[in-house]
C-alpha cells in the first residue's frame, strides 16, 4: 500500500483538478482515528495537521495537496483549525 503523498501544487494544477468544485470540510483542533474506504485527495486552505500511520507521521498544512490511499488507517491530530477541499475516489 502506498503512503500519504504531499505536494505543493501550482494554480494551474489546482484548476485542472477542479478543486473549486470539491466539497469543503472544516475541523477545530482535535485528535481522532480515521480509515479510508476509498482514496481521498484534499487541498489544504487553512490549518496544520499531523497524521500518524503505521509507518510514520506526515505533517501538512495550508497550500498542500495531499493524497491518502484506500485502506489507510491513521490518527489525525488537528493542530490549527483546518479548512480543506476534498474529493473521494
Amino acid at each position: 500500500m502506498s503512503e500519504i503523498k504531499i505536494e505543493k501544487p501550482t494554480p494551474k494544477k489546482l484548476r485542472a483538478l477542479g478543486v473549486e468544485k470539491w466539497g469543503t470540510w472544516e475541523c477545530e483542533p482535535s485528535t481522532f482515528d480515521w480509515s479510508y474506504d476509498s482514496p481521498e485527495t484534499c487541498y489544504m486552505l487553512e490549518g496544520k495537521v499531523k497524521v500518524k500511520t503505521p509507518s510514520g507521521v506526515a505533517e501538512f498544512g495550508k497550500g498542500d495537496l495531499v493524497r491518502f490511499p484506500e485502506g489507510l488507517s491513521c490518527t489525525w491530530t488537528v493542530i490549527e483549525k483546518v479548512k480543506k477541499k476534498y474529493l473521494f475516489g
